[in-house]
């Protein structure tokens, strides 16, 4: 549940900075009976989610997922992990995973998993418990690819694949090679990820719709509408009155 599956407070969702992952956000959220609650929109992020009795992972998606309508009712929590840093931590491929839902247990040892849920069951913060579940494997996996992080920062900033393959020292190829495991989808997708979602920002920060679409480097407005409705199924001005984030 990458950014996104988010809504207000009212809906139940609270997000803070991970003091122990660098660049990753905790958060928890709360599912109602009546089910509803805002849209999980593409971000380039996979997050490792707890809920009562089960630990499941959320794969990068490419267009929006709507938790309301498959999640039980219950409280969950979540370590939504930087872009390209969540593979190296679950050990699976990002691309694998790309726009699904997948226990835990179908990742790592059935048993470790059942211990791992046991643990953040029984922990009186689920979510703290959760993040030390997640430190602890990133502290004894493989050191994160500098490589990746800059990707990513060539691309938010809006650079062209080829440039930001140029930046990083890699033929547009290779990039498309390492781009799909770290963050399951290649190059040209995860620029139009980002861009959707500092479009985003924009546009909640009260900016208007053309001048978004100037910043964040679409052609024009019309051009910006078609892409958020592409990537989240919703034309622009329904989720700029929140109903989704």
């Amino acid at each position: 549940m990458a950014a996104g599956e988010q809504g207000d407070e009212a809906a139940g969702y609270a997000e803070r900075p991970s003091p122990l992952l660098p660049g990753a956000v905790a958060w928890t959220w709360t599912a109602a009976p009546s089910g509803g609650g805002s849209a999980v929109l593409p971000d380039g992020c996979m997050d490792l989610l707890w809920t009562e009795g089960r630990l499941f992972v959320a794969g990068p998606d490419t267009r929006a997922h709507a938790p309301g309508t498959t999640a039980p009712p219950g409280r969950y929590a979540g370590i939504r992990f930087a872009p390209g840093a969540a593979p190296a931590v679950l050990d699976v491929p990002a691309h694998e995973l790309r726009d699904r839902r997948v226990d835990l247990a179908d990742l790592w040892s059935g048993a470790e998993v059942r211990r791992l849920t046991a643990r953040v069951d029984a922990a009186a913060d689920p979510l703290a418990a959760l993040e030390r579940v997640a430190y602890e494997r990133t502290d004894r996996g493989p050191a994160p690819d500098p490589l990746l992080a800059r990707v990513v920062a060539h691309l938010n900033a809006g650079r062209g694949v080829a440039e930001t393959a140029a930046a990083v020292g890699l033929g547009a190829r290779q990039l498309h090679r390492r781009a799909l495991p770290a963050f399951g989808y290649g190059p040209k997708t995860l620029a139009r990820v980002l861009r959707l979602q500092r479009a985003l920002a924009l546009a909640r920060d009260g900016l208007g719709q053309a001048e978004t679409a100037a910043a964040t480097g679409f052609a024009d407005q019309a051009h910006l509408a078609r892409d958020v409705k592409e990537l989240t199924g919703r034309p622009l001005g329904l989720l700029l009155r929140g109903a989704s984030r």
